[in-house]
């Protein structure tokens, strides 16, 4: 209680969480806004059943925030422009251009941010259009109606239109939140989006166990989600707050008449330096069996036969889907750390700097013990976020039960955001109490 009365009486940190609590507001409103199609009774009906049951499109739902359940404007929410992101990133370490952008300070970074947000506007138009084609075809599989009905050039343009303003509005209010709020606002918004769900399962969970009459074993099976979602919680925590603290010493040096230096000190090492990213690379990459799934009408039989086994194959529901899926975690994860932690950086910049780790010596030999402590210590990472993102799918493949609501991969993104937010808002609580004192 005492540390909220601190947030509140801070009229500054005050106004900022007010703030970002209307921008949210804003953006649920957003996600509310229906896209028109030509049926939208036979819409409801399929929505009402389909992402209950389909743990993959429960999963997509995630990141939208409910947009894809809800068929609204927002149901690519920010997912373009963090796609956008990933590419310009991917980009700088082929392009010498972006490369040293990207090392001009807050100048390169503005510019490659508008990189992003220029690429997000035709991958919106194009992921709008893939994910729109791919819940026509699970409809249809379902003995749903065509909700979309047969829109010509110019009704599609206007669906993508709607789409792809939503995506740019979300983007834009995220970037204000990241500027004049607090946190990130894409991950805020991502947040902000499951964590909204919450009641929505709550009550559907309570009606299964209350539904004509208390029925026990819907209760104990509900128990054992909620028992399993707080070690799940319980496990976030310990793996992102997790870290190596490498000892770093720096030799003493006299400039002049003083002595500096000799001081030691350490380099964090997280357990998991990926964050969620490798997921979201992940998900992206297992989009490509249901893209495949689209040639199954194609004239030639050959293209028609091996869409038609893709897709059979790694479907949702089969075991070779999350046995891919953890697999392509692993690897991005391993990918995403050595993206942003490069050992061969660090041990120049401990060098330049007259550091050292002790043991071994600056240079080559720093760097080669660098990339050893990474690979062993992003290895348990990586099975863990393996883990977490086949979660969903373990429980619906061998528990033959329906989706369980917000799944270990919301889970995480829940905790790690809100860890972020409580450090920030720690931090400037710090620096007013220190300004008070100056």
């Amino acid at each position: 209680m005492d540390y909220i009365k601190q947030i509140f009486k801070n009229k500054d940190l005050r106004a900022k969480i007010l703030f970002v609590l209307l921008l949210l507001l804003v953006y649920r409103v957003i996600s509310h806004i229906p896209i028109p199609v030509s049926d939208p009774k036979a819409l409801k009906t399929f929505l009402e059943g389909a992402f209950g049951s389909n743990s993959f499109l429960s999963f997509l739902d995630i990141f939208s925030g409910g947009g894809i359940s809800r068929f609204s404007v927002g149901m690519m929410a920010v997912g373009p422009y963090i796609t956008a992101t990933i590419i310009i990133q991917l980009l700088t370490m082929v392009i010498p251009r972006l490369e040293a952008l990207s090392k001009e300070g807050e100048q390169g970074h503005h510019k490659i941010n508008q990189y992003s947000r220029l690429l997000a506007v035709p991958l919106a138009f194009i992921e709008g259009y893939a994910m729109i084609r791919f819940i026509q075809n699970v409809a249809l599989k379902q003995g749903a109606a065509n909700f979309i009905g047969n829109p010509g050039i110019f009704g599609w343009f206007l669906i993508l239109l709607a789409i792809t303003a939503g995506t740019i509005f979300l983007m834009w209010l995220g970037e204000i939140i990241t500027e004049k709020g607090i946190g990130n606002g894409i991950s805020l918004i991502i947040f902000a989006g499951i964590i909204a769900r919450v009641p929505q399962i709550f009550y559907q969970n309570v009606s299964k166990i209350f539904l004509g009459g208390f029925i026990a074993q819907e209760f104990i099976k509900i128990l054992s989600y909620v028992i399993l979602g707080l070690i799940v919680i319980f496990s976030v925590v310990l793996v992102t707050e997790g870290e190596r603290r490498l000892t770093i010493s720096y030799a003493k040096r006299v400039r002049g008449t003083r002595l500096y230096g000799g001081v030691d000190t350490y380099l964090p090492v997280k357990l998991n330096s990926a964050g969620v990213i490798p997921i979201i690379f992940a998900g992206a990459f297992m989009n490509i069996p249901q893209i495949i799934g689209f040639f199954q009408n194609a004239k030639n039989a050959k293209i028609r036969a091996f869409a038609t086994y893709v897709q059979q194959t790694f479907a949702p529901e089969q075991a070779p889907y999350f046995i891919l899926f953890f697999i392509l975690v692993f690897a991005f994860t391993f990918f995403s750390t050595y993206l942003y932690f490069k050992p061969k950086d660090v041990a120049e910049n401990i060098q330049k700097h007259g550091g050292f780790i002790p043991g071994f010596r600056p240079g080559n030999e720093t760097e080669r013990y660098l990339n050893y402590l990474i690979s062993r210590i992003t290895f348990w990472g990586a099975v863990f976020l393996g883990f977490i993102a086949v979660l969903p799918f373990l429980i619906q493949f061998f528990g033959k039960t329906s989706s369980i609501g917000i799944g270990g991969t919301g889970l995480l993104i829940v905790v790690a955001v809100a860890l972020e937010i409580m450090k920030q808002i720690q931090a400037q609580l710090v620096v007013r109490r220190y300004e008070a004192l100056v």
